[in-house]
């Protein structure tokens, strides 16, 4: 017993001295498949979806079923199988029944709201979806604030292929000069940010490398921006799976305010509840009006840089 004690005091010392520096940091989300390239015609990758402090290591929430989206080579919608959505992590399993590369996504769009009716202030929060059906068309004194999140990965089943990879001119997203799965540590490669279909100049990007829970240092960290063509180029010193993350936001963030009376949402609609009890917080008198429209779009993708 003595000896079991001393083993868990020596693990919870252990997970506090990796946890301090990730305490400051903002929740990461990601896409994580078992592996981004395979051969043959029985090809399939299981696939994690989460929201954490620490890269790869599930500890906040996880990404919702529903904002899961998957495009085989072609490009065109294949269904995930046996998706199951846990109290940290959402996992799914993905065929892919052709060669190519395959761009699996969880993508999530929120809006927070503030609109008059009969004389009274009204608040909403939740998807984009509800809004276009909760919120009257043409509604007096309308403020909204949106937001559209995106996380990505890719697979590719024996060869490379760029029919997954066109983007959709909505929010922040990658194209790929290089290729994913042509990402060689060491070697340069080069990427392109576009918001809304237009090149994404002068935006910061991160990359992180993941999986250090257990080393006790913290995970290696680049920072590059973009160019004036929403380019950047970056040499990955180590082999292994990368995670990059941009983000932009313009106008009103709505934080600080009081929450929505009704119907308020614990989490975007991208990611599952945060865990814990049933509602949310009771109301805190009069709904108050927006300060004004905003908009914040998020990018994140894992891309594996491959042996030299």
């Amino acid at each position: 017993m003595k000896g079991l004690k001393t083993r868990l005091l020596a693990a919870a010392a252990l997970g506090a001295a990796v946890l301090a520096p990730a305490a400051a940091q903002a929740a990461r989300n990601w896409v994580l498949p078992s592996t981004t390239t395979l051969s043959g015609a029985n090809a399939w990758v299981t696939v994690d979806a989460a929201s954490s402090d620490e890269l790869y290591f599930p500890d906040l929430r996880p990404l919702r079923i529903e904002s899961i989206q998957v495009l085989d080579s072609d490009g065109q919608p294949v269904q995930p199988q046996s998706p199951a959505m846990g109290k940290f992590r959402s996992t799914f399993d993905v065929q892919l029944t052709k060669p190519g590369t395959y761009k699996i996504a969880s993508v999530s769009i929120s809006v927070m709201a503030s609109y008059t009716e009969n004389g009274e202030v009204k608040r909403f929060r939740g998807s984009g979806e509800d809004f276009a059906k909760q919120v009257p068309a043409g509604a007096a004194d309308l403020k909204a604030i949106r937001t559209l999140a995106r996380s990505e990965t890719f697979v590719t089943r024996d060869k490379p292929t760029d029919g997954a990879l066109k983007p959709t001119g909505q929010g922040l997203e990658l194209v790929p000069v290089t290729h994913p799965s042509d990402v060689v540590a060491a070697e340069p490669a080069t990427f392109k940010l576009l918001l809304d279909g237009k090149p994404a100049a002068d935006l910061e990007v991160t990359l992180m490398r993941g999986y250090e829970h257990w080393s006790g240092k913290p995970s290696a960290e680049l920072k590059v921006k973009t160019g004036p063509d929403g380019a950047f180029k970056v040499t990955l010193p180590q082999a292994g799976l990368w995670w990059i993350s941009a983000s932009y936001r313009t106008g009103e963030t709505g934080r600080g305010g009081p929450p929505p009376p009704q119907g308020g949402m614990a989490a975007m609609p991208g990611m599952g509840a945060p865990g814990g009890g049933g509602g949310g917080r009771p109301p805190q008198g009069p709904a108050q009006p927006l300060a004004g429209d905003g908009y914040s779009a998020s990018y994140t993708a894992v891309i594996e840089a491959q042996l030299p």
